[in-house]
């Protein structure tokens, strides 16, 4: 009878140690991700221990271990695991396991706007993607310039919108994909619009980017567009103070005097007739549109309204012009913004 017990009691505890040992194994093996998502980048070139200590870093100590125990038992190892992958909430230690192992990348979403220097794009590329910001210049060079870019022009190059790039992609890629999409948006529609106001393509992204720099208003900027279009068809001077800020660098600039309107710079469109060598932002699709589709009217010249809302006044004559200047200063000197210190100009 002691015997039967003593098995009895042999086999509770083999079953109990059995099912500790699976709920162990379990745990190890189906346990979830229980944080926020995060992204898992393992770089080029390194080592396997270099990966565990990213799984840790990237998911916690605990998720971490475990995963990085059942990426090699999965036959992980750096080289074929170099990537990015996104970790979610809910999701298992094996599956992230052979997603990383068998190096099946989560693409990243890479978007841009609001862009004003070209090299802007290129460090925004190379916070999300693993190439750094020279590589992405050194492509832009290889592909546009044979493209008939001026490096003044790349900004033209491209349009801002959502892209899905795996983080390894090639810098030339990207540039390349970039560029298409461009093109792609140029239709023949596009293309005969421009040229019936007699401009070009890299033009209206110029044109655009002043518009975008004049005016935060959306509902407006067809109407500045045009504006610059007739003052290209007469032949005058663009004078947008936005180029002035861009040639000096000085972009929270709210006044500028008339030393500034004499700063040496291609870009300064208060002493070069025609358009700024390229544009002087990332301009948007829409406003592109806004260009192409600006509707007729007479007036050359505009001023910002003394109310601060944002809009302008438009007119047909300076002699009109020179009185919403004046109503325009005088808020400001009631603001007590004042026009900024005169300085030799370099």
């Amino acid at each position: 009878m002691r015997k039967k017990r003593l098995i009895t009691y042999s086999i509770v505890i083999l079953v109990c140690v059995a099912i500790g040992a699976a709920y162990i194994i379990s745990s190890w093996v189906f346990g979830k991700y229980e944080y926020e998502a995060a992204r898992v980048d393992i770089p080029a070139g390194i080592s396997n221990d270099s990966v565990r200590t990213i799984f840790k870093d990237a998911l916690g100590k605990s998720y971490g271990r475990r995963l990085a125990l059942m990426w090699q038992l999965q036959g992980g190892n750096a080289a074929e695991s170099h990537g990015s992958y996104l970790v979610e909430p809910g999701q298992s230690v094996v599956k992230v396991a052979r997603t990383i192992a068998r190096g099946r990348q989560t693409p990243v979403r890479f978007t841009f706007n609001n862009l004003r220097f070209y090299t802007d794009l290129a460090s925004r590329a190379s916070k999300c993607l693993e190439f750094d910001s020279t590589a992405f210049m050194h492509a832009s060079d290889s592909i546009l310039s044979p493209l008939g870019y001026s490096e003044e022009e790349y900004a033209a190059a491209v349009l801002p919108d959502t892209y899905e790039f795996y983080w390894t992609v090639s810098p030339a890629e990207v540039v390349s994909t970039l560029n298409k999409h461009r093109e792609k948006f140029w239709t023949d529609e596009r293309k005969a619009k421009a040229e019936k106001l007699g401009i070009t393509p890299k033009g209206a992204h110029t044109i655009a980017s002043i518009v975008e720099e004049e005016t935060n208003r959306a509902d407006e900027r067809a109407k500045v567009a045009r504006l610059y279009l007739n003052r290209l068809d007469k032949g005058m001077y663009l004078q947008a103070d936005p180029t002035v800020k861009f040639a000096m660098r000085k972009f929270a600039l709210r006044r500028i005097s008339l030393h500034q309107t004499k700063y040496e710079s291609p870009y300064n469109t208060y002493r070069n007739h025609g358009l700024p060598p390229g544009p002087i932002r990332i301009a948007e699709a829409a406003t592109i549109d806004d260009v192409l589709n600006a509707p007729m009217h007479n007036y050359l010249f505009m001023c910002a309204r003394s109310d601060f809302s944002g809009y302008h006044d438009f007119t047909e004559t300076y002699d009109r012009h020179r009185i919403n200047s004046a109503r325009y200063h005088r808020a400001l000197d009631e603001r007590g913004v004042s026009l900024p210190a005169t300085k030799p100009l370099k």
